[in-house]
């Protein structure tokens, strides 16, 4: 297993820490074309590949499948998604030694949204009802596995403030929590006042960005409608000039993408996570654009 520190290896000063986000796909055609996203990436030399995990467990073997097999062919760290969701602490605790085993060196800990039609979040009994508290379990039984956390630079939906949010963060990163990988947002403007507030807060983890470049206007918006992300006029407006152009959409999106991540560069971001949605064109496209050169690794 890759030793957990090469997570915080991957931000420190004079590095740049670039990762990916993939789910497991539900049919052999869309695995094919993952499969195909990760080849065509892996010319960025990123420094984590990130997959997804369903809820209750109904994806985990397909992700432990997918991470074990970028890591073998790529030699390159991995990092499971892990929530809370319909878990016991022994059901976490087998996750985690069969992670381990499958070669997977990192975790992004989790409480998860609540299962489709249930409006409020419930632990099972003998289950956790905060991410702090699985990534208390992971540092204190899983030591040699790193750590990531979820950021909200728009607040998280169900907090009760844009205060207690940020103390919720806290509590995370003293848990045990290395980086912050944050929600996707399209106003950098608000991924800026949540770094300076964390600044404030004393939390001192890497805060990374979380980008999804846009190819289809009608998806951003239901994506964004579900984790509340607020789309900026400029955003919109992009878009509805293309109308339902497909092209057009495609172009708008990496052009706003870029604008949002070269501003992000210029402002010294530790990494950027991409969720890249399975599919590599749109990032790819990005990463040129703003300089990242391609080491023509197939």
């Amino acid at each position: 297993m890759v030793p957990h520190v090469a997570l915080i290896d991957a931000y420190s000063e004079g590095r740049f820490g670039l990762s990916f986000e993939l789910f497991p796909p539900k049919t052999p055609e869309s695995e094919v074309m993952m499969w195909a996203t990760v080849d065509d990436l892996m010319a960025f030399e990123p420094s984590m590949i990130t997959c997804t995990y369903g809820a209750g467990g109904s994806t985990r073997d397909k992700t432990l499948d997918i991470l074990e097999e970028v890591h073998q062919r790529h030699s390159l760290p991995v990092a499971s998604h892990l929530t809370c969701v319909g878990s016991t602490t022994d059901e976490l605790r087998g996750y985690l030694q069969a992670a381990i085993d499958r070669g997977v060196s990192a975790i992004v800990a989790l409480r998860g949204d609540p299962p489709k039609g249930e409006t409020a979040f419930q632990a099972v009994e003998g289950g956790f009802r905060y991410a702090s508290e699985l990534v208390e379990l992971i540092r204190a039984e899983f030591p040699n596995l790193g750590i990531l956390v979820a950021g909200y630079p728009e607040t998280h939906q169900e907090a009760l403030s844009p205060e207690a949010d940020l103390e919720n963060l806290k509590r995370k990163c003293a848990a045990g929590g290395e980086v912050v990988v944050t929600q996707l947002f399209y106003d950098n403007a608000d991924f800026f006042r949540f770094r300076d507030a964390c600044d404030r807060l004393g939390i001192s983890a890497p805060l990374v960005p979380g980008i999804m470049p846009v190819t289809n206007f009608g998806q951003i918006k239901r994506i964004a409608s579900l984790c509340k992300a607020k789309l900026p006029e400029c955003f919109t407006s992009a878009f509805e000039a293309a109308g339902d152009d497909t092209e057009a959409q495609f172009e708008a999106g990496v052009e706003f993408a870029t604008r949002q991540v070269r501003e992000l560069l210029d402002a010294d971001v530790p990494g950027i996570h991409f969720y890249v949605l399975n599919r590599s064109p749109a990032t790819s496209r990005v990463l040129d654009q703003v300089g990242r050169m391609r080491t023509g690794v197939a």
